[in-house]
């Protein structure tokens, strides 16, 4: 398989200027170009530019795709929305990294992987599956930063002491996003399940009316401030700040902290989940197995029944068969022989079925092929 990778960049909070889609396009002459997007793959050569830079000053989003089984994630973030001490928490081990510059924070996932998959994907698609769990993040919710550790846990980049971080609720139903994000990890499921054992339900967003209480109350210097940000084209990252003060004032700064587990903790109770599951998988195979023989065994005396009220018929169609000489029918003349003789043997009438053997051995005993098949079979001995 030939080299491949595959870059995407998204402008999400602002469009780019017409002076930075000229700069972005000094660096390709293939790639596409929007006042939101940049996206070019390459089967020789590679990306000219530096992904870390171009998040710092042009994107929030980022995806990187290699067909030796790499992929990268980035998250641009205002730093107001998103405290890097909160996420350091979690980004530890390699798989996930965060970092600030200037009034951002950036988020880095890495996935690695000498499995690999297909060869059927060529990145294109991810992104745009993914994307959404900035505002996820935007809006408090953590999972995914936990996830990001857990594979780090997985992969054994962190010592089985090390103790887990505040786990976010919902865990245990994860959105559309999050399960792209759990394939973009290729996070051990056993291990999330045995995980989202410490993880409560999720708490549902405030209603509308909640929302208009809190408003009406604020300052009006506030709302003043807000309102002149808003008209001043800042209404991307004034919405993830309204909801983080909005989630503040009713007591949601992050995920709440309880009983932490370590990590060698997890991998053993995952272990354990694992060997439950395979359990209970063997066993609904087993039953399955069990219900297909019972279907089958139903099936089979049916036919027989039927077979017997038309054995002469039957003998007949034996006959017919072994004359077209045709190695087709010769297949199906055995088959219905060996039908007749599992017949005889259930109704006793073995000799009789012995007879008819001889019979089609003395009549087309210059058919060797025929005979061949009849003793393969076992209808006739030597």
């Amino acid at each position: 398989m030939s080299e491949y990778q595959y870059y995407e960049f998204q402008a999400i909070d602002r469009p780019l200027t017409e002076q930075e889609m000229r700069t972005l396009r000094a660096y390709s002459t293939r790639a596409t170009i929007t006042p939101t997007l940049f996206t070019n793959h390459y089967e020789w050569g590679s990306f000219k530019g530096d992904p870390a830079a171009w998040m710092e000053k042009y994107f929030d989003a980022f995806f990187y795709f290699a067909n030796w089984h790499t992929y990268e994630l980035m998250f641009r973030l205002p730093r107001g929305v998103l405290e890097l001490d909160l996420a350091k928490q979690y980004c530890r081990g390699g798989v996930a990294t965060a970092r600030s510059k200037e009034d951002f924070v950036i988020l880095e996932f890495l996935s690695q992987d000498e499995a690999g998959g297909d060869g059927s994907d060529d990145g294109s698609g991810w992104l745009s599956s993914l994307v959404p769990l900035r505002a996820d993040l935007a809006g408090g919710d953590y999972r995914m930063l936990y996830m990001a550790w857990l594979r780090s846990a997985q992969i054994r980049a962190l010592d089985d002491e090390v103790p887990e971080p505040p786990v976010p609720a919902g865990l245990g139903t994860l959105t559309g996003s999050l399960k792209t994000f759990a394939d973009f990890l290729r996070l051990d499921q056993d291990l999330l399940a045995a995980a989202a054992v410490a993880s409560t339900a999720q708490e549902e967003a405030p209603s509308d009316f909640e929302v208009a209480r809190w408003v009406t109350a604020l300052p009006e210097s506030d709302k003043t401030a807000w309102l002149l940000r808003l008209a001043r084209g800042q209404a991307a990252h004034l919405r993830m700040e309204l909801l983080k003060t909005l989630r503040a004032s009713q007591g949601r700064v992050g995920p709440p902290p309880g009983p932490s587990r370590s990590v060698g903790q997890l991998l053993e109770t995952a272990q354990q989940h694992a060997e439950a599951r395979k359990r209970r998988e063997a066993e609904r195979a087993a039953r399955e197995r069990q219900r297909c023989e019972q279907e089958a065994a139903a099936a089979r005396e049916n036919y027989l029944a039927i077979l017997a009220k038309r054995v002469p018929e039957a003998w007949r169609n034996v006959d017919s068969l072994i004359a077209t000489k045709r190695p087709g029918d010769y297949e199906a003349a055995v088959r219905l022989l060996k039908d007749l003789a599992e017949l005889g043997d259930k109704r006793g009438r073995q000799a009789e079925v012995r007879e008819q053997l001889e019979r089609l051995r003395q009549e087309h005993a210059r058919k060797p092929t025929l005979l061949k098949r009849l003793r393969a079979a076992g209808l006739l001995t030597e």
